[in-house]
């Protein structure tokens, strides 16, 4: 082989291996290149999901505050009266007293029926605002609708049942002006227990 020919075949065989190299590492980069763009894609993924969320998060917020807002403008509309209606019960509460002390002379006197006519007429005027008076007598101590102030013995109501008023409670639509001031039954001591506790009593052991 002359010395032309093999420069040549050595040229040619550096030639090959370079390109060789080229293409190696033209492949590498692109790999590289390509593992770059899908790390960046996989974070501007999270990144769009997180903001999504907080979207989400903030959009929940800002609706249950227009809620909020929408209930506290209705009960600000429905309960406007309150101080007004709870600065009236007293009123009432001694006009029923009134006519309860005259009807109980029993001298129909044209008064009192006026006195009862007004009464009326409150109660009338204050029921078309969503005021209620709260059933108590004879029905079961509730204590977020009743407030206990004695208890008493009673053969002829059921224990804990509620068996007189001091005053009336009252509701404005669904929420408690004032509870009934009531007394509550509850049963009374056997006479066998008395005699049991008064037989210890009397008991000369003792002595």
């Amino acid at each position: 082989m002359s010395a032309e020919t093999k420069n040549s075949t050595e040229e040619a065989v550096a030639e090959q291996s370079a390109e060789g190299a080229a293409l190696a590492e033209s492949s590498s980069s692109a790999t590289s290149e390509v593992e770059d763009l899908r790390q960046q894609l996989a974070t501007k993924e999270l990144e769009a999901k997180t903001n999504y969320d907080r979207f989400m998060r903030q959009a929940a917020e800002l609706d249950n505050f227009k809620k909020r807002a929408s209930r506290e403008r209705e009960d600000a509309v429905r309960f406007a009266n309150e101080s007004l209606i709870k600065d009236l019960l007293p009123v009432i509460d001694n006009l029923e007293r009134a006519v309860a002390h005259a009807s109980g002379c029993g001298n129909g006197n044209p008064i009192v029926e006026g006195v009862e006519m007004v009464l009326k007429g409150l109660l009338d005027a204050l029921a078309k605002h969503g005021v209620t008076q709260i059933s108590a007598v004879g029905q079961p101590f509730d204590p977020t609708m009743h407030e206990a102030m004695a208890q008493v013995e009673s053969q002829t109501h059921q224990p804990n049942s509620v068996v007189d008023e001091l005053h009336k409670g009252y509701t404005l639509r669904d929420r408690l002006l004032r509870p009934a001031l009531v007394s509550v039954a509850k049963a009374p001591i056997t006479q066998e227990k008395k005699n049991d506790e008064s037989k210890v009593e009397n008991d000369p052991s003792d002595d």
